[in-house]
């Protein structure tokens, strides 16, 4: 309970936009979907999306720092986070973590990983991210649908919004450096 009551106060603190919403409910697991229009070309929204060090919020990391996080583009590749040793600590080796699993690349347009963020990584959940980038007359449509189910001790009514909001901000902090903003998600079914 101490973790949702976390992740609700980050959430909130995250300043993530209000009209993103959890898009399905089930007590088994929730999807969330997340829509940002950005004035840059697919391309350049690709470059940006798979150096997730030059967005991610360093809050949302377990090292705390954002320049510790990678992205592998390929089958296999990891989102990943390196976890240095506390300062002081001599000898001490240096810890990782995988956020998520690259199952599907398509250059440029889509990229899906297969993982459970945050607090879910401790549950016997499964989740898939599909971000999907769609070109267009003012630039690029970015789309993030995550997809989370399975047994967890969370309440989804509260773990969903919790995750959609701290999700809703790194999407916001991506369009945000690519020159576009957030727009409204498809609303909850």
């Amino acid at each position: 309970m101490k973790t949702i009551r976390a992740l609700a106060v980050l959430a909130l603190a995250a300043g993530g936009p209000a009209q993103a919403e959890v898009t399905s409910r089930t007590e088994q697991g929730f999807a969330i979907q997340q829509t940002a229009q950005v004035a840059a070309g697919a391309e350049q929204a690709w470059r940006e999306l798979v150096r997730p060090a030059t967005w991610w919020n360093k809050a949302h990391t377990w090292s705390g720092d954002a320049a510790n996080l990678t992205l592998e583009p390929r089958i296999g590749g990891c989102f990943c986070e390196t976890l240095p040793p506390a300062s002081g600590q001599r000898g001490a080796r240096t810890g990782t973590a995988e956020h998520l699993r690259v199952i599907n690349v398509v250059p440029g347009k889509m990229l899906r990983l297969s993982g459970a963020l945050g607090p879910l990584q401790s549950e016997a959940v499964q989740g898939t991210l599909t971000i999907t980038l769609t070109p267009g007359a003012g630039g690029t449509l970015i789309k993030f649908e995550y997809v989370v189910g399975g047994y967890m001790r969370f309440k989804t009514e509260q773990i969903g919004p919790a995750v959609n909001a701290v999700l809703g901000e790194q999407v916001a902090r991506l369009a945000a450096r690519l020159g576009g903003s957030q727009a409204a998600a498809t609303p909850g079914k």
